[in-house]
């Protein structure tokens, strides 16, 4: 009878255990996530064609590569349409926990606009964008994903993207922009579909305001409705549970690919498409703020 006891108070406490350990949920760094997002604009502004960009590209995968072996570059060629330049552009793409098919796809675009054509003073027009909230945000915090990722597996496959060409787009010609995602949704196999997708851009804002996009609240109604009730149960309250602006971005491309994505955007950022969109008018607060949420989702 003892011995019967002393079993069953052994399983019980080993169930107990294993409960706990299930229930562990690394800390998302904002910290690292912020040095992250300053070594991309320590390049410079990262446009197609140019050294900075070739730098930071070899960064990102550099990167990468300390977290898998799973990293491929995907090169493609794209037309510039305000001059006809030719140029080379390179989506990126590092698989995580391969053997899981239950996966996941985390999205941010990398490079940065060629022209500040929204800055207040037309003398900044023609000289390109840092894109520290517009580029450099996201994949700062899918870096700090892919380090966590690493250390723990998730409960799911991850696959993280970042698109290339995104922002050489002319405005009301929505075919001009996206350019990464829309090679990456032709290119990839037909069998992929993860669970969903969740595209970050422009997060970094230090005065963030996360409103839902229309699009993705239209087209994937219970993804978005997952992502800001985690906010919500976290008390994160920048993400807020209302529908705000319908912005052509690159969950787009996903969508009509029939990949569900969501986009997770900051679309009231003072500075878009600015000169001014530089480190200082980001916060590392904000970064934590979709991380947190994110890893929240990856270890349910």
């Amino acid at each position: 009878m003892k011995k019967t006891i002393l079993i069953a108070l052994i399983l019980t406490i080993t169930l107990f255990l294993s409960s706990c350990q299930s229930q562990v949920v690394p800390k998302f760094n904002q910290d690292n996530a912020f040095d992250f997002l300053k070594k991309q604009c320590d390049f410079g502004p990262r446009v197609p064609g140019t050294e900075p960009h070739i730098k930071c590209k070899n960064y990102l995968v550099q990167t990468l590569r300390k977290y898998t072996n799973q990293v491929t570059e995907h090169p493609f060629q794209t037309r510039i349409k305000l001059n006809g330049r030719s140029v080379a552009c390179y989506n990126i793409i590092a698989n995580f926990n391969t053997e899981n098919s239950k996966r996941l796809l985390l999205c941010a675009h990398w490079d940065t606009r060629p022209w500040a054509d929204r800055d207040p003073d037309p003398a900044n027009h023609k000289k390109p964008v840092m894109g520290a909230s517009d580029g450099a945000s996201g994949v700062a915090v899918l870096l700090e994903i892919a380090r966590i990722i690493h250390i723990l597996k998730p409960n799911y496959g991850v696959d993280i993207v970042f698109f290339d060409a995104e922002d050489f787009g002319s405005y009301g010609d929505n075919d001009s922009w996206a350019l990464g995602s829309k090679h990456f949704a032709q290119t990839v196999s037909s069998q992929y579909r993860p669970e969903f997708g969740i595209l970050l851009d422009l997060i970094g804002d230090a005065d963030q305001q996360l409103f839902i996009e229309l699009n993705s609240h239209r087209y994937a109604r219970e993804i978005v409705d997952r992502i800001w009730n985690k906010a919500q149960d976290l008390g994160i309250t920048e993400f807020i549970p209302e529908t705000k602006h319908d912005v052509y971005d690159d969950h787009l491309n996903l969508l009509q690919a029939g990949i569900q994505c969501v986009d997770i955007i900051d679309f009231d950022y003072e500075y878009w498409h600015t000169i001014e969109d530089t480190p200082d008018k980001c916060s590392p607060r904000s970064l934590g703020n979709v991380g947190r949420v994110l890893v929240e989702l990856l270890y349910e």
